[in-house]
């Protein structure tokens, strides 16, 4: 007899992708979820929220049992994860090589951009470096993109050396070309005056032909808080951006951006006015969809994360209520490989302070959100 799952892989038109919900292992926050080859790497935040550690473990059955944590930073407290956006980010590269990168802590007041990789046997985080250089200036958060060809990116957003103001401050990229043994120094990766959004975070990913891309909050004039989608086709040498989500407003809303892959393009959410949104970037561009917004009435949307299975359907998940110091739930609806909602969605209670939600598909189509 087949199962469930076994038929809905033969005919997957016909049945509707379930959602689970997983807890991070240890009571940890801040999970950020990578799947590949049947791998499932997770990180997670850690003790003191101002200054606690990263753990990674992996799981092979897609969240149902996970391996012994590994600590990632080697400094013990160099991790941070008040204001949710300035923790974690993980990458799989070439050869299924783990790669993490962090806001870090320090007394100076010189905060760093630490790197840490998966040594080559796979059982400790070789130690971590400070890419930064000379565009100190750490408020948001950092992230990190890798590809099948060996090359890893760091991004995060400084200013200018030598300015102030948020209307000064750039992306900026540090480089490796051989899976994260060396970095090149920093550099602006897109040069254009839109400045950015000192306590919004970025995020950053690299599909399978090697484009890479990163979303960020510019700040330009004060008011123009937009949602930016940038693009580069020659592994980073250079960067085309577009607009894609205006917002009006003189305030730092702290907030983050998400990619996933499908089988179509790359699926990318973000936030805008309290409410998430997400669309299909058209790949290798800085174009996208028009975008779809999360159903029902917004109270106080964050935090948005998509998956996509191999049906080309979408969870898009979102956090509730969550506020500085507020914990709050998770949401989400399935969408189809159309973009038509399906009846599945649901919440669950439970997101605590600080805490974010990651998500990613099973085999037999279903999806797993961790919180």
């Amino acid at each position: 007899m087949k199962t469930l799952s076994a038929i809905c892989l033969l005919a997957a038109a016909n049945c509707l992708a379930a959602v689970s919900t997983v807890r991070v292992p240890d009571g940890g926050i801040q999970p950020q979820v990578v799947e590949r080859d049947g791998n499932v790497h997770l990180i997670y935040f850690s003790g003191d929220a101002a200054a606690g550690n990263i753990f990674y473990v992996k799981s092979r059955d897609y969240g149902q049992t996970f391996s012994k944590p590994l600590q990632v930073n080697q400094t013990p407290g160099s991790a941070i994860a008040v204001g949710n956006i300035r923790g974690a980010h993980v990458a799989v590269g070439r050869n299924g090589r783990v790669h993490v990168a962090w806001n870090g802590t320090a007394p100076t007041g010189r905060l760093p951009m630490y790197y840490a990789r998966l040594n080559d046997a796979g059982t400790a985080f070789e130690p971590d470096r400070n890419l930064i250089h000379t565009a100190y200036g750490l408020d948001g958060g950092g992230s990190l993109a890798a590809d099948n060809q060996g090359n890893v990116y760091v991004f995060w957003h400084a200013p200018t050396p030598g300015t102030k103001g948020e209307e000064n401050r750039r992306v900026w990229v540090a480089k490796s070309t051989n899976d994260g043994k060396d970095f090149q120094p920093e550099r602006i990766a897109f040069d254009k005056p839109v400045g950015a959004c000192g306590c919004c975070g970025l995020n950053a990913y690299a599909d399978p032909s090697g484009a890479v891309y990163v979303m960020f909050r510019s700040a330009d004039q004060v008011v123009n808080r937009d949602i930016w989608l940038l693009s580069s086709t020659d592994h980073g040498r250079t960067f085309t951006g577009a607009d894609i989500s205006h917002w009006n407003i003189g305030a730092c809303v702290m907030s983050s951006e998400s990619f996933a892959q499908a089988p179509n393009g790359i699926l990318a959410a973000w936030e805008t006015e309290k409410q998430t949104y997400f669309g299909l970037v058209q790949p290798g561009t800085s174009k996208i969809s028009t975008p779809v917004a999360a159903t029902g009435v917004p109270r106080n949307r964050k935090y948005p994360v998509v998956a996509s299975n191999t049906h080309g359907d979408t969870l898009f998940a979102w956090t509730e209520g969550t506020a500085w110091k507020k914990g709050g739930s998770v949401e989400w609806q399935i969408y189809d490989k159309d973009g038509h909602q399906q009846p599945t969605k649901g919440s669950a209670e439970g997101v605590p302070v600080w805490g974010l939600i990651a998500a990613f598909a099973r085999p037999d189509g279903n999806f797993v959100v961790l919180y």
